[in-house]
């Protein structure tokens, strides 16, 4: 039977890990949520918001390489790195292509891994209603572990893992109780991610200049009305010079002369106002008392399409 995309179970944010028994903890890695679906015949890769991307990954066509069930949903993160860790800025190179000629190219360039920590289903039946122990007994049988697909490892000691991932400069962790059932579309604290940082999707509203090239972005969220409301700028990160370059390219097309934000911000001297077209992810410390990021970093710079995402929401759903 074709199997119908599903939204994944999420984790909700929380400040301090579970110290009761029948926990364990794992990476959070910072790559794109992928759940690979094979019903006996065609295999798919389908995001979080359930849109394709089987072909920016045609070296998971074969489901066999990394699975040896005959159907299956698995539940897992594409991951790409830059020199020392997981790099969102890296994994989005590929995911943001269409064309074949691009996506051939970058398959060596960008090397990306399935770190894969769950399936929902398994040989013709649904397995979300077993506890996340006998799901991951499961995994451990069928998947296939290679050079680009592991299962993801458990963790006894959350507090320690949570001072490696500090160390290394990586995001946080995940704790998962080991009774816990999939909730699909659901988001509860049977799963609670601990973040060292926060992260959201801003639009650019505006540009900086250092001589002829872009070196700072002023971002904003929108509300429910369309109103896009100022929360800091940055222009520090991930980015590359090429990144940069490109992104100053695009900037004449999008100049506009009257300010997107509702409220005028803290920096406006010698800024070139844009239509907020462009995303970046951001990722920041904390909030300040007036509502902006403190030490805001650039991860990526996105498509058009995930303006969507750019809501105040994101505030308290993080």
């Amino acid at each position: 039977m074709e199997l119908e995309p599903v939204i994944p179970f999420e984790p909700i944010a929380v400040t301090e890990w579970p110290r009761e028994d029948g926990w364990i903890a794992q990476i959070k890695w910072d790559g794109v949520r992928m759940l690979s679906y094979f019903d006996g015949r065609e295999a798919r890769l389908i995001n979080r918001r359930r849109n394709d991307r089987t072909p920016q990954y045609p070296e998971f066509a074969d489901p066999a390489a990394f699975c040896s069930a005959s159907s299956f949903i698995l539940d897992g993160e594409f991951i790409a790195f830059d020199e020392a860790r997981p790099s969102f800025q890296e994994v989005m190179r590929r995911d943001g292509l269409r064309t074949q000629t691009g996506i051939a190219a970058a398959v060596p360039r960008v090397p990306v891994t399935y770190m894969i920590f769950d399936v929902l289903y398994l040989e013709g039946r649904w397995t979300t209603d077993l506890p996340l122990a006998q799901r991951q007994r499961l995994l451990e049988n069928v998947v296939v572990p290679g050079e680009r697909v592991q299962v993801c490892r458990n963790f006894d000691d959350p507090s320690t893992l949570l001072a490696q991932m500090r160390a290394l400069r990586m995001e946080g962790i995940v704790c998962k109780s080991l009774d816990s059932v999939y909730g699909i579309g659901q988001k509860d604290s049977r799963w609670r991610k601990l973040k060292l940082t926060h992260d959201l999707y801003a639009a650019v509203g505006g540009v900086t200049y250092n001589g002829p090239r872009v070196n700072s972005l002023l971002l904003g969220l929108f509300d429910g009305d369309g109103g896009l409301h100022y929360i800091g700028y940055a222009g520090t990160g991930k980015l590359s010079q090429e990144d940069w370059r490109r992104l100053t390219e695009r900037i004449p097309a999008l100049a506009v002369e009257r300010m997107p934000f509702a409220g005028r911000p803290d920096r406006d001297k010698d800024v070139t106002w844009v239509r907020p077209h462009l995303v970046a992810k951001v990722q920041f410390l904390n909030w300040t008392q007036g509502g902006t990021m403190r030490q805001p970093s650039i991860q990526a710079l996105l498509p058009e399409r995930y303006l969507a995402e750019c809501g105040v929401g994101q505030i308290g759903a993080e």
